[in-house]
């Protein structure tokens, strides 16, 4: 859903060791849960982090964190709150990787063949998480213990499937930054750079003005072909030469907005990527800050790709890299997985226009998709399935389901922003950034993530008080 910007290290790929101290484990996974004869009994390991360092063995809750589209390291590094609950309410912890991210490599090597890749859809993964859940309890001794589903952005997405596909192995789920509609097709295109926008210009309508300035500077200089202007204002590591190279430098530039807006945390962070605290506003005092709006455009990207300084320039084609998801993939395997899964299942027809956005006209309709991921990966996108599947805003008879939304985050709006019952609560945090309550307690907390918590984690007592009840009773 966007770029990933891994800071590797030498103990596990991340800038600091997990609070508690996880145990890293692989399950014998089945390959292949619907068809009995395309891999028969094969499995494969799927990596999971796991502690019981808070847990009241054999009673205490579970909370399983459904895990996305990259490392579980990184989420499990990222979700501190999820541990600081567990010390409250005495839960086992575990943090699941998604097959074909991470180490969860069901093929190795060869995962992303056609068509070994076929493997890969949100089916199987949620059907992994169910077994995973199903075996572990038998094999801690925790059969009576109440499960709790946990996940922000696309994971969140999956806790929310979690609880609608297997309610019998899932008393409830917290699902933050969870854009369930918008990622079924049922928004707007332009909704999310229009939102991207919003973030900037809440800051300083001037700041959005000289972003697209800037990209309208770019634009010129593209149409006289002055290429030479324009690898020197960006620090470009080749002349481009035409105009499939100023696209992708559009895109890369974009996606550098994308993230900055994601990640508009109050501190700095190192969550796909090394960010400073308050990341937009460090943005729009640069893009403000400059006397020439292309090196100022460029010094703004900087944040996001060049964050320790090392670059002494830009390639355009290894930093980003175009895919079917407009935000981004990010880079290496996982940016393949995410690529398929945006080719698939997963509607990511999201576009800018330059007029309800700041950024350049680039559309991505339904038909190009098509042809994209016809050519990449044999396959053609079938738009409305997750909503069949998933129930899409047809959600008024599920239970169970907080959805978490930032004001800040622009996948805010293609999620559940109104509750719809008693149990499907809606919870909007007006100072929060993309699954802000995720993460572990901060001193810069603003007062409206602090009282999202609360709530949460109040609700979440309660589901584990009534599923325990439930089980007691054998029902």
């Amino acid at each position: 859903m966007c770029v990933r910007l891994c800071v590797c290290v030498k103990n596990h790929g991340y800038s600091t060791d997990p609070k508690p101290q996880f145990k890293e484990k692989y399950f014998p996974q089945i390959m292949d849960h619907f068809n009995f004869n395309s891999m028969g009994n094969g499995t494969y390991e799927q990596r999971y982090l796991i502690t019981d360092e808070y847990w009241k063995k054999g009673s205490g809750p579970i909370f399983f964190y459904t895990g996305n589209e990259g490392d579980i390291w990184e989420f499990a590094l990222n979700s501190g709150f999820i541990t600081e609950l567990a010390a409250q309410q005495r839960a086992l912890v575990i943090f699941a990787e998604h097959r074909y991210y991470g180490k969860s490599l069901p093929f190795g090597q060869d995962s992303f063949n056609i068509p070994e890749v076929g493997l890969l859809t949100v089916e199987q993964a949620l059907a992994d998480y169910a077994i995973m859940i199903t075996e572990l309890k038998q094999q801690l001794g925790a059969s009576a213990c109440p499960v709790i589903v946990f996940g922000g952005s696309y994971g969140g997405m999956l806790s929310v499937y979690m609880r609608l596909r297997y309610p019998n192995i899932v008393a409830g789920a917290l699902a933050a930054s969870a854009p369930i509609l918008s990622t079924a097709g049922m928004g707007e295109s332009k909704q999310f750079f229009q939102d991207v926008t919003s973030d900037f210009e809440n800051y300083a309508p001037e700041c959005r003005d000289a972003v697209r300035g800037a990209f309208q500077r770019l634009q010129d200089l593209a149409q006289i072909e002055d290429y030479g202007r324009i690898q020197s204002a960006f620090s470009l590591c080749k002349t481009p030469s035409s105009y499939k190279d100023i696209h992708q430098l559009n895109g890369l530039l974009r996606n550098a907005f994308t993230l900055m807006a994601m990640l508009d945390y109050p501190y700095s962070t190192h969550f796909m990527g090394s960010m400073p605290a308050n990341p937009v506003k460090v943005a729009c005092d640069t893009m403000l800050g400059g006397a020439d709006l292309l090196h100022a455009l460029k010094d703004t990207a900087g944040i996001v790709y060049n964050s320790t300084g090392d670059l002494t320039c830009f390639d355009l084609y290894t930093l980003y890299v175009e895919c079917a998801d407009p935000t981004g993939c990010g880079l290496g395997f996982n940016s393949l997985a995410w690529d398929y899964q945006a080719c698939t299942e997963i509607e990511m027809c999201y576009e800018s226009n330059n007029v309800s956005d700041m950024f350049p006209l680039m559309p991505f309709t339904e038909k190009q998709r098509e042809q994209y991921c016809s050519k990449r990966w044999g396959v053609i996108p079938r738009p409305g399935w997750l909503k069949t599947q998933f129930w899409g805003d047809a959600l008024s008879t599920a239970s169970n389901i907080i959805f978490s939304n930032g004001d800040l985050d622009p996948w805010a709006n293609g999620g559940v922003r109104k509750s719809l019952s008693s149990s499907l609560i809606a919870i909007n945090i007006s100072e929060g950034a993309h699954h802000l309550d995720l993460r572990e307690a901060n001193d810069a907390d603003p007062a409206s993530v602090i009282k999202a918590r609360k709530m949460e984690s109040d609700t979440i007592a309660q589901w584990v008080k009534m599923e325990r009840k439930c089980l007691q009773r054998g029902f």
